[in-house]
């Protein structure tokens, strides 16, 4: 099973358990489930990316091709591996049902953000720490 399947399964169990019930083998399932992801990231990846450019030097098709993965990947992923939790998962009422960010996908919090005095806080602890 690749990270795509393995993905999809962890949060399906968790989110919507009522739908991973009905699934009569799991392990099967995430494997094609992960494959297809993995083959639609892929195409649209390429798609995204399009043609290497006259004269583009190595890291510039790296970066072009990085964040056209990321952007495939964040197409695909909430589409395929990670739908929408059932509403009756949320044991905590003040996370309102979702999930927690993805460890792949790091939440940004800016000075805007209603979060941001508790990360600069913590931030300047582990700068005092070390």
């Amino acid at each position: 099973m690749n990270r795509y399947g393995l993905m999809a399964q962890r949060h399906w169990a968790q989110w919507l358990p009522q739908r991973y019930a009905t699934i009569s083998e799991p392990d099967s399932y995430f494997s094609t489930l992960g494959q297809e992801a993995a083959r639609q990231i892929e195409e649209l990846t390429l798609e995204l990316a399009g043609d290497d450019q006259p004269g583009e030097e190595y890291l510039a098709k790296a970066g072009r091709l990085t964040a056209a993965r990321s952007r495939a990947e964040e197409i695909v992923l909430p589409q395929q591996v990670l739908p929408a939790p059932e509403p009756q998962t949320s044991q905590d009422p003040e996370d309102n049902g979702q999930p927690p960010p993805s460890p792949a996908l790091p939440q940004v919090v800016d000075r805007s953000h209603p979060a941001w005095a508790e990360v600069n806080a913590e931030q300047t602890e582990r700068e005092q720490g070390s």
